[in-house]
């Protein structure tokens, strides 16, 4: 809004703030219609019901939330969805949640969700989908535990994986990096490990402040931002979705907690490609599906520099793509400018990496899944091996659109969606010309550039 409103402005900036008191506000907060096809333990998963003007086609894709953040993230409000825009398009989709995390739930560590949790949500999309493979799609430590299950389990029907805003250097987070110093002081044995063995876990008013802290700057300006945009009924919209997502936070287990805390904060374990599951060490260089990593430009919790150290790890992966993207944490993934950027590449990513028939069907039996985990298990930590190749690396920045553009047009030719060809398959080389661009949307590629094979 202008600082001297014009008398357009003046009306809709009246009608917006009749309807906020009148209706309790301005975004149209419905859920997406789904249904619940399997649960366990801190383990639900839904399917999305098509709408009936749009036939479902192609492969799933199954969407990875993170522990104490709801699943709104998905789903944050009607025309700013990622499950609407997915739905829309007839892909079928589903979800993984965990519900709510209680005392009794302290003694569950992140084994838990990497031996269980994830590969039992896959296994029963890949059978509600018709035998079809599963496009994983992580966000924040969702991401991080998609990339762990696809490096521990080679055996699931995972077609493809992508990653959003999920750090992997955590010295590279403003928010960690002053007081890494100070917590690797006590050994394990300070104040916060006390706390949180006291309390079961990290309690929903701490998980809250941390969200709150991380963006602490747009919480003080937000009073100032909501009258320059009276006028703005989208942007008040988004404000107002965004508001009830931080205001649903869940709390995060005792023990996973703790896990988190003294080998990804205080030990950064995962910037070598490796970090300890159970009684097995995971390494992220045997993911062996294609893998599209983003990062947002103005992300505070999972800045650039702590996203980026991924790709040089993930050598036994047949392609890297990774995009940066405009918006923070949660912007990046259902921000304003996300439906055309972050969606799009979405889109070309799961239809270049989808099969037209189902692929075979994985074992049925969950005994024998238990038992090759169990075989896992029981193995000492891999002697750490040296890849005989980099990935193809292809690296773009996107720029905020100015208007909605069109999606990419998948290529003619698909690429395989089986493991075993996925493996052989050599990347695709871009010629001088393409390096770098995107002709589809409008990027800016000074700063891109494509690594091919060594």
């Amino acid at each position: 809004m202008d600082l001297i409103p014009t008398p357009d402005q003046v009306v809709s900036a009246a009608g917006n703030v009749a309807h906020s008191l009148l209706y309790g506000g301005l975004a149209d907060l419905r859920p997406m219609p789904r249904t619940l096809i399997d649960d366990g333990e801190l383990r639900e998963v839904y399917h999305y019901r098509p709408l009936r003007d749009v036939a479902q086609t192609g492969d799933p894709v199954l969407l990875v939330t993170p522990l104490a953040a709801p699943s709104l993230c998905y789903d944050l409000r009607r025309g700013c969805s990622l499950v609407e825009h997915l739905v829309e398009l007839g892909r079928p989709t589903y979800l993984v949640e965990y519900g709510q995390v209680s005392f009794r739930n302290r003694a569950l560590g992140m084994e838990h969700w990497v031996d269980e949790v994830l590969p039992e949500a896959i296994r029963a999309v890949h059978e509600h989908a018709g035998g079809r493979p599963v496009h994983l799609v992580g966000w924040s430590l969702g991401g991080i535990f998609a990339l762990l299950v696809a490096a521990d389990r080679q055996d699931l029907p995972i077609a493809s994986l992508t990653v959003v805003g999920s750090p992997v250097d955590v010295t590279k987070v403003p928010l960690v990096a002053p007081v890494r110093p100070l917590l690797n002081l006590t050994q394990g044995r300070g104040a916060v490990t006390r706390a949180y063995r006291a309390l079961g876990g990290v309690p929903i008013p701490l998980v809250n402040w941390a969200f709150t802290a991380a963006s602490a700057q747009k919480v003080v300006t937000k009073p100032l931002a909501v009258l320059t945009h009276l006028d703005d009924t989208d942007y008040l919209a988004q404000m107002q979705a965004v508001t009830r997502f931080m205001q649903s936070m869940t709390a995060y287990p005792g023990r996973t907690f703790g896990q988190l805390y003294h080998r990804f904060v205080k030990g950064n374990a995962l910037a070598s490609g490796r970090m300890e599951v159970g009684a097995r060490t995971v390494d992220l260089a045997d993911v062996d599906v294609p893998v599209l990593v983003f990062a947002g430009n103005t992300d505070g919790i999972a800045p650039l520099p702590a996203v980026r150290p991924v790709l040089p790890l993930l050598s036994g992966a047949p392609e890297v793509q990774f995009e940066v993207v405009p918006g923070g944490h949660l912007g990046m993934l259902t921000g304003r400018a996300a439906r055309a950027t972050t969606w799009t590449a979405i889109d070309a990513w799961v239809e270049r990496w989808s099969g037209s028939a189902p692929a075979p069907e994985a074992p049925a039996k969950k005994a024998a899944a238990k038992k090759a985990a169990t075989k896992k298990s029981a193995r000492k930590a891999p002697t750490p091996k040296a890849p005989t190749r980099t990935p193809a690396v292809t690296e773009t920045v996107a720029s905020t659109p100015s208007a909605k553009l069109p999606a990419k047009k998948a290529p003619a030719k698909k690429a395989p969606v089986r493991k075993a060809t996925a493996k052989t398959a050599p990347a695709k080389k871009a010629s001088a010309a393409t390096i770098g661009s995107n002709p589809s949307r409008r990027y800016g590629s000074g700063g891109s550039r494509a690594l091919g094979q060594r």
